[in-house]
């Protein structure tokens, strides 16, 4: 089947000037590739964490603190006044959420959601001759399996042990590597209160996040506020919900409500969300660089042949061809390599995908993982190779649209 003209001149013209078309299908194809590569790479491991971060953590939590400390009384009562005041003291008062149960009683009373009252604070554990610093969390076994996945993540001992051993507390793996920590160890428990507890560790988790593994303890709620020293204190409410996405909404309500301030897990990971916006953009602009680059290649290959086939071009003209068919011709040239570039580029893309996710290592950050953490979705490729049809048709617009404005008359005029 024969090529219409126009399509059958273009290939004509790329084939004459192999060299150039090569380098410049090279640009493209590499272009594509990377990105299929690098996006699958950076958006496997955001996925990966932000998924880790929503099941190991709440989705709401709500702390004994306010967002902006209340007003001083004189700041009240004269707003607009020239006032100083100096040798401030903060009022002592014993910190923690006021009115827990009924926060908790109009929680409850919201469908989609599941909560659990914990009480947070700082330890030093000693084994033998180890100290090891360390947060504990005082819990409700029974609703804390609701709001996180600690239960699913304990990988020896079990979260009801709380309740059955005198003392029980639940370590991260880390402590448990750090002190050479082992299930059933009696170990000693300091508190910034003074008070000494020796407790029996009844279950060791692994939950994936550095962080929490080497930094996280839990024990009973009530075991928790006698170490502390503040009895029947409640700090944190935890809120797990159904749908993950409502978080942001409903910790900006409960905050309106009660006064207290409220953080949904996207406040709390705003750090490493605006990392991943970083990232994202250095991707797009890598893989941007390398098509731009391309482009120059395809601009370059279709501005010589068009200062070749001048005369050509004047003969077709005069032949009857219209601005619109000589414009078509380069147009389509850049389209086929920027067609045939994206097909290879998605091959090797595929490649250096399976390539990668081939390759075992230990990997360890904000996350533990084993080798590279990719997400794999038919989106990358429609995106690279949108972007690279997108740019090669234009890199030969430009050169096109200079073309088809070419005077038949001063060509032959200038040939003479």
């Amino acid at each position: 089947m024969a090529l219409p003209l126009g399509l059958a001149i273009a290939v004509r013209h790329l084939l004459h000037r192999r060299r150039q078309t090569v380098t410049s299908l090279v640009g493209v194809s590499l272009g594509v590739a990377f990105f299929i590569g690098i996006a699958s790479m950076m958006q496997g491991f955001q996925r990966d964490f932000v998924n880790r971060i929503i099941d190991a953590a709440p989705h709401v939590t709500i702390k004994d603190e306010f967002r902006k400390p209340p007003p001083q009384p004189v700041f009240a009562a004269y707003p607009d006044s020239a006032v100083i005041l100096s040798g401030l003291k903060p009022k002592d008062e014993i910190r923690g959420l006021r009115g827990a149960r009924a926060i908790i009683d109009a929680l409850e009373r919201m469908p989609g959601l599941h909560v659990a009252p914990t009480l947070a604070g700082q330890i030093l554990l000693r084994f033998g001759a180890k100290d090891v610093s360390a947060n504990v969390t005082g819990i409700v076994p029974d609703r804390e399996r609701f709001v996180t996945k600690l239960e699913k993540d304990l990988i020896v001992g079990s979260l009801d042990s709380l309740y059955t051993a005198a003392n029980g507390l639940i370590i991260g793996e880390g402590i448990a590597l750090k002190a050479g920590i082992g299930l059933n160890d009696m170990v000693s428990v300091i508190a910034p209160s003074g008070v000494l507890m020796r407790m029996k560790v009844v279950g060791i988790f692994r939950s994936g996040i550095t962080l929490m593994d080497n930094f996280d303890t839990y024990a009973l709620l009530k075991k928790a506020q006698v170490l502390q020293n503040r009895p029947n204190v409640v700090n944190r409410i935890r809120i797990r919900l159904d749908d993950v996405e409502q978080a942001a909404d409903l910790a900006r309500s409960v905050e309106a409500r009660f006064g207290w301030r409220t953080e949904s897990w996207q406040e709390q990971s705003s750090n490493i969300l605006g990392i991943f916006v970083i990232q994202n953009a250095i991707m797009y602009s890598t893989v941007g660089a390398i098509l731009i680059v391309a482009c120059f290649g395809i601009f370059n290959v279709i501005s010589t042949v068009i200062y070749e086939k001048t005369r050509d071009i004047g003969i077709l003209k005069s032949m009857g061809f219209r601005e619109a068919d000589i414009r078509r011709i380069f147009v389509y040239e850049g389209l086929m390599v920027g067609i045939l570039g994206m097909l290879i580029g998605w091959a090797l893309g595929y490649g250096i995908v399976e390539f990668m996710g081939s390759l075992k290592f230990e990997m360890e950050g904000f996350i533990r993982a084993q080798g590279f953490v990719l997400y794999r979705t038919p989106r990358h490729y429609v995106i690279s190779g949108a972007m690279a049809i997108a740019a090669s048709t234009f890199a030969a617009w430009l050169p096109a649209r200079r073309a088809s404005r070419l005077n038949p008359v001063d060509i032959v005029r200038g040939a003479a």
